[in-house]
C-alpha cells in the first residue's frame, strides 16, 4: 500500500511542481532562500516522506545554519536519504549523478532549480561540478554531497571520493559530517518495496575549512570519515571497519606538499 501511494505522489507531484520551476526559471525568477527553488523540492520531498509513512527524527537541527552556507556530507544507502536531508535543509542544492538529470521533465526540473550533475566515471567533468557546486557556495547556497559516490547495501561507511572534500577546501565553508539511519528499513537499494518507518538524521559537529588547501584534502576526507563511522557505531551498533590507507602515490604526494 505505501508502495502505491508514493508512486501516485510521484505521479503527482512530480509533473506539477516540475513544470511550476521551469516556469519559473523560464520568467527568470530570482533564487533566494525560501524562494520557489527551494520550496519546490522541499515540498515534494515532505509529500514522498509523508505517503511513504516516514517519521523523521532530527538530532541537533541547530547545527543547520540557514544564513550561513555549508558542505553537508551525508551517508547514501537509500533513496529517501536524499528526500529526508530535501525536506529539512535550508537553502541548498545537491550534488547528484548525471543520469538523474536526463529522466524527463525531473532532470529539466533539477537543473533549473540549481541541482549539479555530477559524471562519476569522468574524473575532469567530475571536478567541473565540484567548481560549479563552488560558485554555488560563494554565492550563499549549502551544497550536499554524498562521498561514497552511490547508494550502498549496508550502513557501513565505503571510502571516500576525494571531490567533495576538494570543494570544501576550495570554498572554506564548515562541512556538517550527517549520518542517516533507518532508510534501508524503508526502502532499501534494487527495492521498489517501501514501508513505513522512523528515520533518523544525525548533523554532527562542524569541521571548520579556513585555512585549508587542496593539499588538505585526505586529512579533511579522513577526519570526516571518522566522526561519521564514529556516530554510526555509538548511536547504532555499525562498524565501518578501518578507513582504508592512501594508496603510495597519494602518500607521497601528502608528504611532498607537507
Amino acid at each position: 500500500m505505501r508502495s502505491v501511494l508514493v508512486i501516485l505522489t510521484l505521479v503527482v507531484f512530480t509533473p506539477v511542481l516540475g513544470v511550476l520551476v521551469l516556469v519559473a526559471a523560464l520568467f527568470g525568477v530570482a533564487d533566494r532562500e525560501g524562494g520557489v527553488y527551494d520550496w519546490a523540492p522541499r515540498t515534494w520531498s515532505r509529500a514522498l516522506l509523508r505517503a511513504a509513512g516516514v517519521t523523521l527524527v532530527l538530532h541537533h537541527p541547530e547545527r543547520m545554519h540557514p544564513a550561513e552556507a555549508r558542505i553537508y556530507v551525508s551517508n547514501h544507502v537509500s533513496w529517501f536519504d536524499v528526500f529526508a536531508l530535501a525536506s529539512v535543509l535550508p537553502h541548498y542544492k545537491f550534488v547528484g549523478k548525471a543520469e538523474l538529470f536526463r529522466i524527463p521533465l525531473f532532470g529539466a526540473a533539477a537543473r533549473a532549480a540549481g541541482m549539479i550533475p555530477i559524471e562519476r566515471e569522468n574524473r575532469k567533468s567530475a571536478f567541473q561540478s565540484y567548481d560549479v557546486a563552488a560558485r554555488r557556495i560563494r554565492g550563499g547556497v549549502s551544497v550536499v554531497v554524498y562521498p561514497e559516490g552511490t547508494r550502498g547495501v549496508g550502513y557501513p561507511l565505503r571510502p571516500f571520493k576525494k571531490g567533495p572534500f576538494v570543494l570544501a577546501a576550495a570554498a572554506q565553508v564548515p562541512v556538517v559530517p550527517t549520518i542517516i539511519h533507518g532508510t534501508i528499513d524503508v526502502q532499501p537499494r534494487g527495492s521498489w518495496h517501501v514501508r513505513s518507518g522512523t528515520v533518523h538524521v544525525h548533523f554532527l559537529e562542524p569541521i571548520f575549512t579556513a585555512g585549508m588547501t587542496y593539499q588538505d584534502r585526505d586529512r579533511l576526507s579522513h577526519e570526516c570519515w571518522s566522526r561519521m563511522a564514529k556516530a554510526l557505531r555509538e548511536e547504532y551498533g555499525v562498524e565501518s571497519g578501518l578507513l582504508p590507507a592512501p594508496s603510495p602515490i597519494e602518500a607521497a604526494r601528502h608528504a611532498t606538499a607537507s
